[in-house]
């Protein structure tokens, strides 16, 4: 592939292959061919592939999206669709502006196909995405907005905290999904219990004005969990679930890349993938269909797409494989499963 050959290599010894310093050079070019009529239309013709399908109400493009994280700010929205992305998930952004945990908090696991991060939710803030979001106007496939907790915010005001970024982004977002379970904010996966998601569910579903609200769970969470917080979406009215985020697990790596095993942050990619399938089929089980799911963790080909469609998936995201294997991926999985 000529991303993997020539494009991947290049990136990847950017900032004498510091990974944030390729993602912040990545994002800068795309940000730029976002104000490109003639370019989002040159990789349009190459990489958009319609596949229109609809679930909680909205029209996907196709069904492969941009996990979050990857365009935590909205700098290079319309890029993304011109990639072939059949919907976008911006941030995660919360209240408060904040700078993230510090660096390195980034790393590549390269024979894994993998990464670790501890970014911690760095972002401008939710007001600063909501005036970005007004000044570019509509895009044309759906856009996600993540939404967490901010680091100063006590665990006892999350409520107030998600609610207050919610408003400010409610005109712009088509979706907006709930983080309660990056590994990166302290205290942020208890959120995940019953208690909390009784408090927070209810107060975002009244302000998301009818759109729809999803709850982004852990991987590491057990059967019991899980089935506990597809209960309290259930009852809640809950449109969806994501799953899964990242692993605090390291089960599955590479020999080569044992020496980045024990920094802390979660793990993307590849090792995710069994565990992965192995949540969106137990929500399917455990709600019989009835909560569609967005499945994400280790989609690096299109068969790693259609097992998570069999698993009980009606969307895709992906995020590492994206890194890995570039746009062509996304062109390659909608080929596959339209």
């Amino acid at each position: 592939m000529l991303y993997e050959r020539l494009v991947r290599p290049v990136l990847f010894r950017i900032g004498g292959g510091d990974a944030e310093a390729a993602h912040e050079r990545t994002l800068g070019w795309l940000s730029r061919v976002a104000a490109s009529p003639g370019l989002l239309g040159a990789l349009r013709r190459r990489y958009a592939v319609a596949a229109p399908t609809t679930v909680f109400g909205l029209r996907f493009a196709n069904p492969v999206g941009l996990a979050a994280g990857v365009d935590k700010d909205g700098r290079a929205l319309p890029a993304w669709p011109a990639l072939g992305f059949g919907f976008t998930e911006v941030g995660t952004v919360t209240r408060h502006a904040q700078p993230g945990n510090d660096r390195p908090r980034l790393f590549r696991l390269r024979d894994s196909e993998a990464i670790i991060n501890r970014m911690g939710f760095n972002n401008g803030g939710a007001f600063a995405l909501a005036d970005r979001l007004k000044a570019l106007g509509p895009l044309p496939t759906p856009l996600g907005i993540s939404l967490g907790k901010s680091k100063v915010t006590p665990l006892d005001e999350a409520v107030d905290d998600y609610v207050t970024s919610l408003e400010a982004l409610q005109p712009y977002g088509d979706y907006f999904a709930v983080n309660v379970s990056s590994p990166n904010t302290l205290g942020l996966r208890s959120l995940q219990d019953r208690a909390h998601l009784d408090a927070l569910l209810p107060a975002m579903r009244e302000r998301a004005g009818g759109k729809p609200v999803l709850v982004k769970i852990a991987p590491d969470l057990t059967d019991q969990a899980v089935a506990e917080v597809v209960e309290v979406c259930l009852a809640h009215g809950v449109a969806g679930i994501i799953a899964t985020n990242t692993t605090l697990g390291r089960t599955g790596l590479a020999a080569a890349d044992q020496a980045l095993a024990g920094q802390a942050g979660g793990l993307s990619g590849r090792p995710l993938a069994v565990r992965a399938r192995e949540v969106v089929a137990f929500v399917a089980r455990e709600t019989g269909g009835r909560l569609p799911i967005i499945g994400v963790g280790g989609i690096g080909d299109p068969d790693d797409a259609a097992r998570m469609l069999d698993a009980g998936a009606s969307l895709l995201q992906v995020y590492t494989g994206f890194i890995y294997r570039g746009p062509g991926l996304v062109r390659r999985i909608n080929r596959r499963t339209r």
